[in-house]
């Protein structure tokens, strides 16, 4: 049986190379998980990803804890991978693992 939230899910990480799972916007975070994410790919001059607003759908805001089988939002998905959620991201970030992910997946980052 097809779930066409998971559907949409899968279409938006095959077709964007960066997809941050969030409340609220890049522009306008809505809890600090989210902005906390957005700022370290501000920080790491990735410039184009794509972000989704889970607080304005709730089957993408329940589906995407489903899909990944992850209880918390944000979500970041590197060229189809799960990478993880606020806490990871900012280990990564601060280790430098996220930098060294994100060349190995041949993602531009800005100087």
């Amino acid at each position: 049986m097809t779930n066409p939230v998971f559907e949409r899910i899968q279409k938006d990480i095959d077709e964007n190379d960066i997809v941050l799972y969030m409340k609220g916007t890049k522009q306008i975070p809505q809890c600090g998980f989210s902005a906390t994410v957005v700022q370290v790919m501000e920080r790491l001059g990735v410039k184009n990803f794509k972000d989704v607003n889970v607080l304005a759908d709730a089957e993408i805001r329940d589906g995407i804890k489903q899909f990944t089988s992850w209880p918390t939002i944000p979500q970041l998905y590197v060229k189809g991978e799960f990478i993880g959620g606020c806490d990871i991201i900012r280990e990564m970030y601060e280790s430098g693992e996220l930098k060294e992910l994100l060349s190995a997946k041949g993602i531009a980052l800005a100087a």
